[in-house]
């Protein structure tokens, strides 16, 4: 039987959709729909309620992936088609978020490969899409085009719009019914102006996702914790520029000091047991979406989570 746990609150988090299956108009095997809560995660006692979605990072270019992914995932991390197969196949994520690291490239113009690149992630797997791109403004207009383009129909969630850069994207979302993710730095301010001014330009409440921006744990994520609390209790208490559904991703967790200097028998499980607790402390924060980059963190959250939805010690969740 569930509690009453709204604390008063009379909003409800806005629902984005990401992914379309056939008879949606797409080819995914699945899609999702992020958000909708009235809650705080696991608060409303619940354990039919959903838990957040785990996604895997990959990319196109390991030269910019931590080692300790590179030794885990070996040859995957050189075909991307095969690491998205993998995603889903093998390590069970939710989602797919590709980061187009090789258009970080000095003076890179081949927006041709972009879209092949797309081609062969939406081929290998029935996932939900998440891409990111260049962050290099100039260049960003044309990749996010092309993603959007190629993709067309799919319902991706595009990464990452900041106030000082976001008409690209924008335009890209517009272009092709696609959502993005809104990111600002650790700021509630912030993070509403930016939804403000994406709204300004034509991006709809439920084509808007937030990412509060999100540090390691011991590495500034008790700021981003403490956002990300308050934007979702000012969506709760009916600000609908918050209400948006909320992604994290804690990629720092696998370079920190404390992981960097590890003995190499320890390195990887220190460096996973970083990226787990950080996701978790974002789950509880509010966050819908968790992006990981180690395969071995998804299992392990989904386990958490499962326990935490069905009351069982947190210590025993392994």
């Amino acid at each position: 039987m569930g509690y009453d746990l709204n604390f008063g609150w009379n909003g409800a988090i806005g629902q984005v959709i990401l992914g379309a299956t056939k008879a949606e108009g797409g080819t995914r095997n699945i899609s999702y729909r992020i958000g909708g809560g009235t809650t705080l995660q696991f608060l409303d006692g619940n354990p039919a309620s959903p838990s957040p979605l785990v996604a895997l990072e990959i990319c196109d270019n390991p030269e910019y992936w931590s080692p300790i992914i590179k030794n885990y995932c070996g040859d995957l991390v050189h075909n991307v088609h095969e690491w998205a197969k993998a995603a889903e196949k093998v390590y069970k994520a939710d989602l797919v978020r590709l980061y187009l690291t090789s258009t970080r490239q000095r003076n890179f113009s081949d927006i041709s490969a972009v879209g092949k690149t797309v081609e062969s992630v939406l081929s290998a797997t029935g996932l939900p899409l998440i891409i990111e791109g260049s962050n290099e403004p100039k260049i960003d207009s044309d990749v996010f085009l092309k993603c959007g383009e190629t993709a067309k129909g799919e319902r991706l969630l595009l990464g990452t719009a900041e106030a000082g850069r976001y008409r690209s994207i924008a335009a890209a979302a517009l272009a092709y019914n696609h959502s993005l993710i809104a990111q600002s730095p650790i700021d509630v301010n912030l993070a509403k102006q930016l939804n403000i001014l994406l709204r300004e330009i034509g991006v709809q409440h439920d084509h808007i996702m937030i990412d509060p921006y999100t540090g390691a744990l011991g590495y500034g994520f008790e700021y981003s914790y403490s956002a990300m609390e308050r934007i979702r209790f000012s969506a709760l208490k009916g600000d609908t520029d918050l209400a948006m559904p909320v992604i994290c991703s804690a990629i720092d967790s696998l370079t920190i000091k404390e992981v960097r200097e590890a003995e190499p028998a320890l390195q990887d499980e220190i460096a996973l047991q970083w990226e787990f607790y950080t996701g978790i402390a974002a789950a509880v924060a509010g966050a819908e979406i968790i992006c990981v980059r180690h395969p071995k963190t998804i299992s392990m959250l989904k386990n958490a989570f499962t326990g935490m939805r069905s009351g069982a010690v947190f210590s025993e969740v392994k």
